[in-house]
């Protein structure tokens, strides 16, 4: 069975202007041609999403939309549909962030209208989760992050999970608080996610689908999250915007493919 890569995405969220966007292209077009071990990812403001699709091109670097609307076109002003975002050449999407889930509104099935969208108009998708503190703090963690993955996973066939989906657990307390889960917390719960993947759409799937973690993540604590046998790459937010940051983050990430086991 074929390995896990490991997969770094940065999120850069509602940030740089076009010149700040170009010049960090040109450093992570260097940065790929290190051939750094991780998968790597960027994931810009829509104005964007075209400019860096053409600056990366032939690069092998990911680059996706934040999020899509769930229809395919119509009377929806300021939405950007799944459609439109494959038509300017991006080929991943992320989904229910939980900037969108608490900001925006966003439910489960408003997270997974997107999903079906995306995975429609021919995009891979980044299936964000997590929880609260108030959650964590009530011993809720487990319950939610499982009802957050059935909401965005059932129905869906092995082959897909497999091969279009990625999770990427971030626990709400933190992101862009400075604090991050230890790497116990963090194996603790992407274990749980693979056990329930496996129930959802079978143990090949689960153990061949990437979990990444998101919150915080900075080059000081990247390798020892990394390190968890679980825990495939990270969703990174403000250090994305940073090349010397993400190129540490990117070569820390991940110290070798992992094996994509189905007995677990």
């Amino acid at each position: 069975m074929s390995a896990r890569t490991p997969f770094v995405a940065g999120n850069w969220k509602m940030n740089l202007d076009r010149g700040a966007v170009r010049s960090l292209c040109r450093h992570l077009a260097t940065l790929a041609r290190e051939k750094p071990p991780a998968r790597l990812g960027v994931f810009p403001p829509f104005v964007y999403l075209a400019d860096v699709v053409a600056e990366l091109s032939g690069s092998g670097i990911v680059v996706g939309a934040q999020t899509c609307h769930p229809g395919e076109s119509g009377a929806y002003t300021g939405e950007i549909s799944a459609r439109m975002i494959r038509d300017v050449g991006a080929s991943h999407v992320i989904v229910g962030h939980s900037e969108r889930r608490q900001l925006c509104g966003e439910s489960d099935a408003d997270v997974r209208a997107r999903l079906d969208a995306a995975l429609a108009a021919g995009l891979d998708v980044i299936l964000c989760l997590g929880e609260t503190l108030a959650q964590r703090e009530a011993h809720a963690t487990a319950s939610v992050v499982t009802a957050q993955l059935e909401a965005g996973v059932t129905g869906l066939s092995s082959d897909v999970v497999a091969r279009r989906l990625t999770i990427a657990y971030e626990p709400v307390w933190a992101i862009g608080t400075g604090l991050n889960a230890t790497p116990a917390q963090a194996q603790e719960v992407h274990a749980l996610l693979r056990a329930r993947l496996a129930a959802l759409a079978g143990d090949a799937a689960a153990a061949a689908v990437v979990v990444q973690y998101g919150g915080s993540v900075k080059p000081d604590n990247i390798a020892a999250l990394a390190a968890c046998p679980d825990v495939d790459g990270a969703l990174v937010g403000g250090a994305s915007l940073d090349i010397r940051s993400f190129a540490t983050i990117a070569r820390l990430g991940a110290s070798s493919p992992r094996p994509a086991r189905s007995d677990r």
